[in-house]
């Protein structure tokens, strides 16, 4: 059930998107205790600001009173995706490269299932990271259908 609502948002919302210049990331539709929240996580290449967050919130809101598609009552959180983005879609691992990024796997390569380093290349089909152990730097090949989870990595 809470697929079918994140794809309905979707279509709503990214007309509106498109509109402002903005970026989908991610949605999602959770139960936290009693409350379910829908969470939108927009961007553009310039950065996101709270007034952006707010019009997209507003403009969301009209349409889904309007249409009402969800039958729960719910909180709509509008924001950017932080300094840890996800990367959900080819193009946004593409714009990745040259960037930290945290990698995790449905099955273990090299006996590890989890993977940090710079983001050296990406094909379309495998993603090469480089990653640092201790002072030795290693490439590690990952083929993208074995991603589980991708993101930006803060470094500090």
């Amino acid at each position: 059930m809470s697929k079918k609502v994140t794809e309905t948002v979707e279509e709503i919302v990214v007309p509106i998107l498109d509109d402002m210049n903005l970026e989908l990331v991610d949605i999602e539709y959770v139960k936290e205790g009693a409350n379910w929240f829908l969470r939108l996580f927009i961007d553009s290449e310039k950065g996101i600001d709270i007034e952006e967050c707010g019009v997209v919130s507003e403009r969301l809101s009209e349409k889904l009173d309007e249409l009402d598609p969800i039958q729960h009552n719910y909180f709509l959180e509008v924001s950017s995706p932080g300094a840890e983005r996800p990367l959900k879609k080819e193009s946004d691992v593409t714009k990745a490269i040259g960037k930290q990024v945290h990698v995790k796997t449905y099955e273990p390569i090299n006996g590890e299932k989890t993977f940090e380093g710079v983001l050296t290349d990406f094909d379309g089909q495998t993603l090469t990271i480089t990653v640092t152990i201790k002072t030795r730097k290693k490439q590690i090949e990952i083929p993208y259908e074995k991603v589980a989870k991708a993101r930006l990595a803060v470094t500090f």
